[in-house]
């Protein structure tokens, strides 16, 4: 077995990422890797931030650590071999839902030319000991290749989970529904499906999440304010929003 814990350097680690490292350490060797394609909201001087938070919390991992900025090359290859057997189409439509073609566009996976090349629109993975499956007459296409990055979170992270040689897939139940694009990449590019565990969720609200853009306290300033590294998985852990029997 072996999984990764993968935050991006977009702000300070808040209890959310407590609780999903924790959530990913446990499951058994774990890998830390930096997710920062997005260069339009990565900070690089955050990384080494994330470095000091986990470790204070008690986590190690082996190095090196795989910062995927420096492997756009990488993903550039995926894209080009879906390309290659004609998967994936170009996408001028803006966030508006009108046409700009003075923009670079969007390249987006056709689900109609991949079932096709799969010769089933059937699919699955486990979550965990269940086998869940996936209808792929119901998946909307995705983009693949965003406009302003130049790839996305969708062909790096299954590319990474595949070089790495990943098995289990510890990562928040707001990431459910990304799996089935995630396993049809994988399916089209003849990688194993790791099996997923979606985890619940740290609340910042009964209905809102903690996240970095709404400023949920973070790591550092509980550690600042005296607390230990016990105290805040505890505090991590109690406000998890767990589902009702």
């Amino acid at each position: 077995m072996l999984t990764r814990f993968a935050p991006s350097p977009t702000g300070f680690l808040h209890l959310g990422h407590a609780y999903a490292a924790e959530q990913a350490f446990s499951l058994g060797p774990c890998l830390l890797r930096m997710e920062d394609i997005d260069n339009t909201r990565s900070r690089p001087e955050l990384v080494d931030a994330i470095y000091e938070d986990l470790r204070w919390l008690g986590f190690d991992w082996p190095e090196p650590v795989r910062v995927q900025r420096d492997h756009m090359a990488d993903y550039q290859g995926v894209i080009e071999a879906l390309n290659a057997r004609g998967l994936l189409y170009e996408d001028y439509t803006t966030r508006t839902g009108r046409e700009n073609r003075d923009l670079p566009p969007a390249i987006k996976l056709s689900t109609a030319r991949a079932v096709k090349a799969l010769g089933t629109d059937q699919l699955s993975f486990q979550e965990g000991s269940k086998t869940i499956p996936i209808d792929l007459t119901q998946l909307e296409d995705k983009t693949l290749v965003r406009r302003d990055i130049g790839t996305s979170y969708h062909i790096a992270v299954t590319h990474d989970d595949w070089l790495q040689n990943i098995t289990d897939v510890g990562r928040g139940c707001d990431l459910y529904e990304k799996t089935p694009v995630h396993v049809l990449i994988q399916s089209l590019m003849g990688w194993p499906v790791p099996r997923y565990h979606h985890h619940a969720l740290v609340m910042e609200t009964a209905d809102r999440k903690m996240s970095k853009r709404s400023g949920s306290q973070t790591i550092r300033s509980l550690r600042e304010s005296g607390r230990s590294a016990a105290e805040v998985l505890d505090l991590a852990r109690a406000s998890v929003d767990r589902p009702a029997p």
